[in-house]
């Protein structure tokens, strides 16, 4: 799944949201200077906001399709798993990954961010949690299920709240305090919300995880149910969002 978000990378770029202007700004306030490295940086979302912000990012990306989109807007990306990456002496102020990190086996990859980040350099991923309307959200998991019986996970809940995340957001910062070569974890949450048109949010769903490999005709059923709900609602719907940033700063030179 981790690499089948660029089967269609314009779509994925076109339609994923941005990341918080507030966060990106504290990010780069709590690292000792610019030098970025983005692991997973996808079509360059997140790097984007952060060079608009004054700083240089080198991106890391597995996903080859993914990584030329990125080029293609002027940044330089490394294909590979950032576990598997040869970061060739080169040392950064910070480590992103921007709804990416989740993708990386956790603590192979805070060692692999200490190992390239100079001392007092800040490792920071952040993800999204969002929480659509009931409805929408019912609908969404209901058609899923019809049409994925087996699917590993259950998409039916009607939420998708911050504690629901809790558990994920923990397990990130106790695999930083397993690299040992951080201080303690933080969590940093940055709220803000996004209207969405019926339109928008249908073509966002192709993009998720849980929907990029299902054959069209099934991918049709869910697009079908989730839009009549969105009709019913009036054709649009406001999404609170949670960016979290889970982040400590290296102690030490590595």
């Amino acid at each position: 799944m981790a690499e089948s978000f660029g089967t269609d990378a314009e779509r994925y770029d076109r339609t994923r949201p941005g990341y918080p202007d507030a966060m990106v700004e504290a990010i780069i306030a709590a690292s000792p200077g610019p030098a970025m490295l983005d692991v997973g940086c996808g079509t360059g979302t997140a790097a984007r906001q952060f060079r608009s912000a004054g700083c240089t990012v080198l991106g890391v990306e597995p996903d080859a399709r993914m990584a030329d989109f990125a080029r293609r807007g002027g940044f330089e990306v490394e294909v590979a798993k950032f576990e598997d990456w040869d970061p060739a002496g080169r040392k950064f102020d910070a480590v992103i990954a921007g709804t990416a990190w989740h993708w990386v086996d956790p603590v192979a990859g805070a060692a692999k961010a200490a190992q390239v980040l100079r001392p007092g350099g800040r490792l920071a991923p952040f993800w999204h949690v969002f929480q659509l309307p009931p409805e929408v959200a019912e609908a969404f998991g209901t058609a899923y299920k019809q049409v994925v019986p087996d699917a590993p996970f259950d998409l039916t809940a009607t939420t998708r709240t911050l504690d629901v995340y809790k558990r994920g957001f923990d397990k990130a910062a106790e695999s930083i305090r397993q690299a040992g070569a951080f201080g303690e974890p933080e969590q940093w949450p940055f709220e803000w919300e996004r209207f969405y048109t019926r339109d928008e949010w249908l073509e966002q769903i192709p993009t998720q995880g849980s929907v990029t490999r299902l054959p069209a005709d099934k991918l049709a059923v869910v697009l079908e149910a989730v839009g009549a709900a969105i009709d019913a609602l009036g054709g649009g719907f406001t999404m609170h969002y949670t960016t979290m940033v889970v982040t400590a700063a290296r102690t030490d030179a590595p």
